[in-house]
């Protein structure tokens, strides 16, 4: 069968990328959708059961560092855009491990770079590469003020540096070689199928088992929340529409402390498993703030809603509602990934990928 594109969507077994290809291959059965992740702890192909065998999916194993498997999958799959979302992506894991970081989400995004712009040999009729990011590039704000696209860059973790350097890299490719490329810069994303290291899984389910929940300083530390389904429509547009070289913000207008969002999530959670009032607000403890905290995240997406006309379509307490009911009624998903036992099937699977 031809299809009408080729896309290659980078990291489409995790989070994010699992709903942004689910999103695409079924609205797009005229595109074909490459899934290329490495299946780190975040990857997980459960996510994507519903659409495995849908014919214009194709899986990939692979790591976007390794330069001559990149090169290979380009030639043979003859991409017409890259989707660029596989990084490595905790902040704490980025302090214990840096390097990771510097590796996954700098020299990889250089060598997508490379691959597409010497498989696309200058002619860019209809070819883009979309890099996706992250408002964390941005540092942080003060108790005012919103992040624009023109805020200046000021990383404070490993991994915020590590999302700067490749935003820069790819801004670099777009002047100097004039590749096509979009920048998109999302705020804190919430919703189903998401790793529980993560501040809303993880607090659902240590709710739901009643254990601690870890929060750090006092919480007072502010973040902009977007449903995960609203930033893959986002994405979808800022494809389909934006003008090259162009960056946009994508933000959810949800901010909340997080304490007062554990408190919420408490407060649900206390509902739905028929517990009384104020009973999972005794498993908060406070815990020493981690290094480089960013204070407070904002994002104004004030220029997506003007030039493409993409609004959120949820309201926080509903989509954390629906986000809450998923990890309750998936149980076994949740425990698959808590425990391990996906990557230990994955080891054996593709031994010899």
């Amino acid at each position: 069968m031809d299809f009408k594109k080729n896309i290659c969507v980078t990291g489409g077994a995790g989070f994010i990328g699992s709903h942004l290809v689910r999103l695409l291959v079924n609205k797009y059965p005229e595109y074909k959708i490459v899934n290329l992740d490495k299946l780190t702890y975040a990857g997980n192909l459960a996510n994507l059961t519903d659409i495995e065998n849908k014919p214009n999916y194709e899986f990939v194993k692979g790591d976007i560092v390794d330069t001559e498997f990149i090169n290979d999958l380009f030639k043979q799959h003859q991409f017409d855009a890259v989707i660029h979302l596989a990084a490595e992506s905790h902040v704490d894991r980025s302090i214990e491990s840096p390097m990771d970081f510097i590796m996954t989400n700098i020299v990889g995004t250089a060598n997508l770079l490379n691959a597409a712009k010497f498989n696309w040999k200058d002619n860019y009729d209809g070819k883009l590469f979309y890099h996706v990011s992250t408002d964390e590039v941005y540092g942080s704000l003060g108790e005012t003020g919103m992040f624009l696209e023109t805020t200046p860059y000021d990383p404070r973790s490993p991994y915020s540096s590590s999302k700067a350097s490749s935003d820069h890299l790819v801004r670099a490719y777009y002047h100097t070689y004039k590749l096509p490329v979009v920048i998109s810069n999302c705020s804190n994303n919430y919703g189903s199928h998401q790793f529980p290291e993560k501040l809303i899984p993880l607090f659902i389910n240590n709710i739901k088992n009643k254990k601690p929940l870890p929060v750090y300083g006092k919480g007072e530390n502010i973040r902009d929340w977007l449903w995960v389904e609203d930033h893959a429509r986002a994405i979808d547009v800022i494809f389909h529409k934006a003008a090259i070289g162009e960056t946009y913000n994508i933000g959810g207008h949800n901010e909340w402390t997080n304490i007062d969002l554990i408190k919420v999530l408490c407060k649900v959670m206390d509902r739905k498993l028929g517990r009384s009032e104020g009973e999972s607000e005794q498993l908060i403890t406070y815990v020493t703030d981690r290094a480089g905290h960013d204070m407070r995240y904002a994002i104004d997406a004030t220029k997506l809603k003007n030039e493409l006309g993409w609004v959120p379509s949820l309201q926080f307490e509903e989509g954390l509602e629906n986000t809450i009911d998923w990890y309750l009624n998936n149980q076994e998903w949740l425990n698959n990934v808590t425990s391990g036992e996906y990557q230990k099937y994955y080891e054996q699977q593709y031994a010899d990928r």
